[in-house]
């Protein structure tokens, strides 16, 4: 399962990666959406997959003494994604404002029109 979850890390780097290098501004975007698809499911995968019970202790024991789940990675992760929900958000709104005035989504006709104005 876990080698399984290292290719598709790879591959959504990789894909994201390659997307942010194109020229248009709509692939930019897909390719930050997937970088952040990436990098929480790495979160995910170095938090150890196991299944567990809350790591939640009695008030009789001292200590944990069973295997549980981590809490920590879960919560970074659902704080990720809501900041890169925000962040999507954000650039989406403002691609569609660049293109309403420029009329492209090519950042080499944007700069091109940069310099005309």
């Amino acid at each position: 399962m876990e080698i399984l979850l290292v290719i598709i890390i790879g591959l959504l780097y990789a894909a994201g990666i390659y997307m942010m290098l194109r020229r248009s501004l709509v692939k930019l975007i897909i390719g930050l959406i997937l970088l952040g698809n990436g990098a929480n499911l790495l979160i995910f995968l170095l938090g150890k997959i196991v299944k567990g019970k809350p790591p939640i202790i009695a008030s009789s024991e001292k200590m944990l003494g069973e295997t549980y789940a981590d809490p920590v990675p879960q919560a970074l992760i659902l704080t990720a994604i809501v900041i890169s929900f925000g962040l999507q958000a954000f650039a989406i709104i403002l691609i569609k404002r660049a293109y309403k005035v420029v009329k492209t989504d090519d950042l080499d006709e944007m700069n091109a029109t940069d310099e005309d104005l």
